[in-house]
């Protein structure tokens, strides 16, 4: 299983939705990054996605986005393959 990173802010609804997703794969460890309370975190974020919103979810190495970008690759049946590594 690949490693799951979230960028994630103290009340984040989509947050809570993307670990739960994630769940049903599994996915039992998420390493939170608190934008939050970083703000270095915060900017390097910004940097790697372009992106200023949370969640910002990488599996290994991707970029996937937020919570809507993982729902979709659930949908098209291709987050199982992208947290298996394959």
């Amino acid at each position: 299983m690949q490693k799951v990173t979230m960028y994630t802010s103290s009340y984040c609804p989509y947050c809570v939705m993307a670990k739960r997703l994630l769940a049903q794969y599994g996915v039992t460890e998420v390493e939170e990054v608190r934008i939050d309370r970083d703000a270095e975190q915060y900017a390097y974020m910004q940097e790697v996605t372009g992106l200023r919103s949370v969640p910002q979810i990488f599996i290994g190495e991707t970029h996937v986005g937020g919570f809507d970008s993982l729902n979709a690759l659930n949908r098209a049946g291709q987050l199982a393959t992208l947290l298996n590594g394959e």
